[in-house]
């Protein structure tokens, strides 16, 4: 246990000197958790507006102001009559055009159902289904408020009285937070580790190791020990960051993020020790540990995309990756405050995942370092 502590500590003093290396596990992780979370949303505000107002009533005025007053559009032109809405979107000086009929309210006073029409700027499918659902919305708002006043008696037949748990605002920023920190955790233990042995073959002090009275295991142990600890460290700079910039607290227990934690980057760092036995350059290190620990952290973990929205194909390779587990324990403790009793198979299958390629990362690299 001496000889694994005196490694630990050597590989720390060697961290402390090498600021480029401090700065990838501290500091990185906060300034990526900045960017992509202010940068990385899929909320859509303030769309640019054009309204072609043919009525010009008071029930057509309060229309608008409907859609202006709800934040997620800008009223930036107003169209005269015969003036061609699609020209408008196509050079785009606005996202969204709003086309009031003349004569809507004679038909709303006569009890006869009003036509608008809201044209969408499309080249962004995804952004055009977020503000179609906006103007859905407050449409169908405005119908409720134009039914209520014309019941002289009576209750609507349907009492509708929506409700969002856990993410009222709908704001996709407390959904994007507790993946930002699965992938940053796991580039910056991956990397970190893999960096550290490949660097000790390359400058030669592997060899000087050798033949010092440390095993193979030892020696892997020592210099993984200080990159978990900075880790962890790392871990809670995310957290007060996530909090203080946006607002997202965690709910649940401390001490369950902290397990789950733990386990995800003993699995990070085993990887990176196996990246480590594959390469023996820092630079081939880098590119395999970029591209093995981000693509997967975004694209197949649930991150950014549903996974069953996935092929089956690809739901199933999902399973091989560690990220897909984090992510649905943090974000049961972190937004719903959840206990880890309620994720004992998936942080089963994570704490299988995480010490099989530890272990079999270790015996591979204790192998060819022995």
């Amino acid at each position: 246990m001496r000889k694994i502590l005196a490694v630990a500590w050597k590989e720390l003093r060697q961290a402390s000197r090498d600021p480029i290396t401090l700065g990838m596990l501290i500091g990185v992780p906060a300034i990526m958790l900045l960017l992509y979370g202010y940068a990385l949303s899929f909320d859509v505000r303030h769309v640019a507006l054009a309204v072609q107002d043919l009525d010009q009533s008071r029930a057509s005025r309060e229309l608008v102001s409907s859609f202006i007053n709800s934040t997620f559009f800008d009223r930036t032109l107003d169209l005269a009559p015969g003036a061609q809405a699609e020209d408008i979107l196509e050079r785009r000086e606005a996202k969204a055009v709003l086309v009031i009929p003349a004569g809507l309210a004679r038909d709303l006073a006569a009890g006869r159902t009003a036509s608008i029409q809201f044209l969408a700027d499309g080249t962004d499918s995804q952004t055009a289904n977020t503000i179609l659902g906006y103007a859905a919305a407050l449409t169908a708002s405005a119908n409720v408020e134009l039914a209520g006043r014309s019941l002289s008696r009576g209750s609507p037949p349907i009492d509708y009285r929506p409700r969002v748990w856990y993410n009222p605002e709908l704001r996709s920023t407390h959904f994007l937070v507790p993946g930002l920190i699965g992938f940053i955790l796991m580039l910056t233990a991956v990397l970190s580790t893999a960096l550290s042995i490949v660097r000790e073959r390359e400058r030669g002090t592997m060899e000087q190791l050798r033949v010092t009275p440390l095993g193979a295991g030892q020696l892997v142990i020592g210099k993984t020990i200080p990159y978990l600890g900075i880790s962890l460290l790392a871990s809670v700079v995310i957290l007060v960051a996530a909090d203080l910039l946006f607002g997202v607290r965690v709910k649940g227990s401390y001490f369950d993020l902290f397990i789950v934690t733990l386990v995800y980057l003993i699995g990070a760092l085993g990887f990176g020790l196996l990246v480590s036995s594959l390469v023996d350059s820092q630079a081939l290190a880098f590119q395999v540990g970029t591209t093995l620990s981000m693509l997967p952290a975004i694209f197949l973990s649930g991150f950014i995309f549903p996974l069953r929205s996935m092929p089956l194909p690809l739901q199933g390779i999902t399973h091989l990756v560690p990220a897909r587990y984090f992510l649905v324990m943090s974000r049961g403790i972190i937004l719903k405050g959840a206990p880890l009793t309620d994720y004992l198979d998936t942080f089963a299958f994570l704490c299988l995942y995480s010490f099989a390629v530890f272990a079999f990362s270790w015996l591979r690299l204790t192998r060819k370092e022995g």
